[in-house]
């Protein structure tokens, strides 16, 4: 599928809804998002003679357990597994993960057990953030489930796999949607990319509904070239469920290795001043993890001129926000200018 508008958009978006609803979902999240213009942080930016229009879509507002990107594929996961039996969600990450905090709210939802199995750099971490609503949401840290008697459902880190890519393929559709809707027609769409089942269903999404926008991934951990062959694999794994013939290529999966910084979870001194920034200009908050290196790249872009004035831009908030509530980004917060009285 090629990029286009009105009709040829619609007819694609069409195609796309009717081939998700061939497999089982299970309402997690509140939908569709808002998409909303930051005309504050263009403004910020230099306004409209040196800023592109700016659009915020507003993941970070899926509701479930304070919300984000994983939602959306939590209602595919969740679904599948209930489908084969499962009666515990098995999922790994970082101490401070978002995906980790989002399954176990879905666990809550669904009425199943939640197992998470987390890396720190600590013995003891800090129950703060994250890891604090892991526990209210009463997920347990590693456990033996089958010897319980109980049947686990293994979810990828981050949600990545065939089965969660649905969940942005569907995003992609409802943003399209919403921009034919408007009639506004952006050039890129950024966003932060991380295990890459966000990056996997948002290329394959745009493909197949023809938007108009490019999809500009921002890494916020290394991990190449495994992590975007990781990306090719289950995008096309989710074509194969979906029964649809459309496949992606390495050449379409773009991700900026500018603004990692000294790695995963590490704020940086430009994400420190997008969180600063967005927060004063839009009572929008990042996270000091993955969306704000994400939206540190596109103020770059913006500043560099890379992106003209005279585009529209889309930025994805993914969510995130409990890690605003860590010590750690409490002292890197500290080194940066607060607003005066």
């Amino acid at each position: 599928m090629t990029r286009g508008s009105g009709g040829q958009a619609r007819d694609a978006i069409a195609r796309v809804e009717a081939a998700l609803a061939t497999r089982p979902r299970m309402a997690l999240a509140t939908l569709p998002t808002p998409l909303q213009e930051a005309r504050g942080l263009r403004e910020a930016l230099g306004g409209a003679t040196a800023c592109p229009r700016i659009l915020i879509k507003r993941d970070d507002l899926t509701s479930l357990g304070l919300g984000g990107n994983k939602a959306r594929k939590l209602e595919y996961l969740v679904a599948d597994a209930r489908a084969k039996g499962a009666t515990t969600l098995i999922t790994t990450g970082a101490v401070q993960s978002n995906h980790a905090r989002m399954t176990a709210a879905a666990a809550c939802v669904a009425g199943m057990r939640c197992v998470l199995v987390l890396t720190a750099t600590s013995d003891t971490p800090p129950v703060a953030g994250n890891l604090l609503l892991d526990r209210l949401f009463g997920a347990s840290i590693v456990a033996d489930e089958r010897s319980a008697g109980r049947v686990p459902y293994v979810i990828p880190v981050g949600g990545s796999s065939g089965v969660g890519v649905c969940g942005y393929i569907g995003g992609s559709a409802e943003l399209v949607s919403q921009l034919e809707d408007a009639g506004i027609s952006p050039t890129k769409l950024y966003y932060a990319s991380g295990s890459r089942g966000t990056q996997a269903g948002l290329t394959l999404g745009a493909k197949l509904c023809a938007a108009s926008y490019e999809v500009y991934g921002v890494a916020v951990s290394a991990g190449e070239p495994e992590k975007i062959e990781r990306a090719k694999r289950i995008a096309n794994e989710a074509a194969g469920l979906l029964n649809l013939p459309d496949r992606l290529e390495l050449e379409a999966l773009i991700t900026d290795q500018n603004f990692i910084g000294d790695g995963y979870g590490i704020p940086t001194p430009e994400g420190l001043e997008a969180i600063a920034m967005l927060a004063r200009s839009e009572a929008i908050l990042l996270d000091p993890c993955y969306t704000s290196k994400a939206m540190a790249g596109m103020i770059r872009h913006i500043r560099d001129g890379v992106i003209r004035a005279a585009e529209t831009v889309v930025f994805l908030h993914t969510g995130g926000m409990p890690a605003l509530f860590t010590s750690s980004f409490v002292e890197a917060f500290e080194g940066i200018d607060r607003p005066r009285a």
